[in-house]
């Protein structure tokens, strides 16, 4: 081994030269205390806190615990007692709750019964029954003289001699009025009455040149017909 003119000489690690230094120990990772308080809700805390004072108590390694495990028992009695109290509080909440609800049921029952008779005896007389401390429901508004019917749209029905007719509907309209003419449009008659916005006309002429047109009915009569569409007959 080569060695310096002094033998005793060495690094300051107090290895000679050319001497194969050992291996060198490897720092250890510090674990970290993990909680996780703010996921769990108070019967879990309280859980958590006990589960700790058990452990720790004669525990070698925690020989003076700070705070003192007594000072954590003591809230978590705490907390448990306010828990215990909430829950009493909540289960009395919602039977009151309940209960409430039953009344202004069976009142209902009462005051619905009360106002059919009153509505009787009344004979409808609105003063009879604002005297006895009810209201008056409010009596519907006729819409007025219906619109023209627009976007009247003629296609080939499923089967010979139909055409199918749909449109947009018209606000307050009771019903729909539908008229043919053959072609040229003018010689127009009554084919049909529809209570919704579209409507299947049958028994026509297949191969025919047909027109269609449509009114709306309302509480103040038919309003104007729609531009007419034209459609050969399948």
């Amino acid at each position: 081994m080569a060695l310096y003119d002094n033998p005793a000489a060495t690094y300051d690690s107090g290895l000679r030269y050319d001497e194969v230094a050992p291996p060198q120990p490897k720092a250890k990772r510090m674990a970290q205390v993990k909680l996780g308080l703010k996921d769990l809700n108070p019967e879990q805390k309280v859980a958590l806190a006990r589960q700790i004072v058990t452990a720790m108590t004669g525990n070698a390694n925690f020989t003076t615990p700070n705070p003192t495990l007594a000072a954590i028992t003591t809230a978590a009695n705490a907390l448990e007692t306010k828990i215990n109290a909430y829950n009493s509080a909540k289960a009395a909440a919602e039977a009151a709750l309940a209960d409430r609800d039953a009344s202004a049921q069976a009142l209902d029952v009462l005051v619905t019964q009360e106002g059919a008779y009153v509505q009787n005896v009344s004979a409808g007389d609105a003063v009879k029954i604002e005297g006895a401390g009810m209201a008056v429901r409010a009596s519907g508004t006729p819409v007025g003289v219906m619109p023209k019917v627009l976007d009247l749209a003629v296609t080939e029905g499923d089967f010979e001699g139909t055409l199918d007719a749909i449109w947009k509907p018209v606000r307050g309209a009771s019903s729909y009025e539908v008229q043919v003419s053959p072609d040229p449009p003018g010689a127009w008659a009554p084919k049909m009455t529809s209570t919704k916005s579209s409507a299947t006309v049958e028994g026509l002429t297949s191969a025919s040149k047909l027109w269609v047109r449509v009114r709306a009915v309302g509480a103040a009569g038919p309003g104007p017909w729609s531009d007419p569409a034209v459609k050969v007959v399948p």
